[in-house]
């Protein structure tokens, strides 16, 4: 479709306004999760309905389901959620899915970006996620506009003001957008979300740069809070790879302006006291939760910080019920609730 969101009068709203639905990907049969009929594909099955059954309680909830897994999703989702049967690679739907906008009188967009798997895109196999964020969109009734822009949903937090955090490693990697420059990035997000404001985070979490990684989604990493704040994931353990990084992007944050002027107001959020696993680091985030309507569905690891992590997203976040759902399996594939979730914002006049 002709023209820009921005230029439409669309923006990006803020994951805590009113939501009409979430959307997920449902796990299928793949490198990732086992092949089908496995133990594992199980597995990883009954930890995303988890968080699909968690996040019903408080919305509808959209699963796209590939037709080979259609039975499965009827056994392992609840009432509240809805099957929705198209082809899926995997189950990643923050960033395979598109991005929602709203306008001013009352119309729902969303960018698809462009997706190759992480930039993995030729050892991955992801012909069918490539397209399904436009899948998502139109049976959503959303207004679509295509983006040149490889992204995805969690390389990118706004606060719906105009302010963006993003990380140097995914927009600008040259295996998602050889050749762009920083200005180039700002100039998409400004004509697709409505950025006025772009935070530049150098890198990510240590661990989302193996086999399974990302390269440095901000979505374990750094998010804004209705309450005004910046929460930002703090590994306190000075072993830990981490502990520099946090350092490092704590700093970039204290020293950064939101879209309208002001400095950002930061408060650390300790990572689980689990820090390795197997001898490997771990990237266990309590920033990678999911703000849904009258809910925070919270990553939880059976953890001794998960107490302290839940008392600082109730603050954050007041109001709403803070939900823990066990977040392990999930990031033994990459990711969390929030990488999973996709939320459909409600139309505002």
């Amino acid at each position: 479709m002709n023209g820009t969101p921005a230029s439409a009068g669309f923006r990006m709203p803020a994951e805590w306004e009113p939501h009409v639905a979430t959307w997920m990907q449902f796990p299928t049969g793949n490198f990732t999760f086992g092949p089908s009929g496995s133990e594992s594909l199980d597995r990883y099955q009954r930890a995303w309905a988890a968080v699909a059954n968690a996040v019903a309680r408080f919305e509808p909830v959209l699963v796209a389901v590939n037709p080979d897994d259609v039975d499965a999703a009827r056994d392992h989702l609840g009432e509240g959620a809805e099957i929705y049967v198209t082809a899926i690679d995997d189950a990643w739907c923050r960033d395979s899915g598109p991005t929602f906008l709203t306008d001013r009188n009352g119309g729902l967009g969303a960018v698809h970006w462009r997706f190759n798997a992480w930039g993995n895109g030729q050892y991955l196999s992801h012909d069918h996620d490539a397209r399904v964020g436009a899948v998502i969109a139109a049976a959503s009734g959303a207004r679509i506009f295509e983006s040149t822009m490889v992204n995805e949903g969690g390389g990118i937090h706004v606060d719906g003001a105009g302010t963006v955090i993003i990380t140097e490693t995914v927009q600008l990697d040259p295996d998602r957008n050889p050749g762009w420059t920083p200005a180039q990035v700002e100039a998409e997000l400004a004509s697709t979300i409505g950025a006025e404001r772009v935070i530049w985070l150098p890198r990510g979490l240590t661990k989302d740069y193996d086999e399974f990684g990302t390269s440095g989604h901000v979505d374990i990493l750094a998010t804004f809070t209705p309450a005004g704040t910046v929460l930002v994931h703090r590994q306190n353990d000075p072993a830990h790879p981490d502990h520099e990084v946090s350092d490092e992007i704590i700093d970039v944050l204290r020293s950064s302006r939101d879209a309208s002027g002001r400095p950002l107001h930061v408060e650390e959020m300790a990572a689980p006291a689990t820090g390795w696993a197997d001898d490997q680091p771990v990237d266990w985030s309590y920033i990678n939760h999911y703000v849904c309507n009258g809910a925070v569905i919270m990553c939880a690891f059976d953890d001794p910080n998960d107490d302290a992590a839940a008392a600082v997203l109730a603050r954050s976040y007041p109001g709403r019920e803070i939900v823990r759902v066990d977040a392990r399996a999930i990031f033994e594939c990459g990711g969390g609730v929030h990488c999973i979730t996709q939320q459909v914002p409600a139309a505002q006049r």
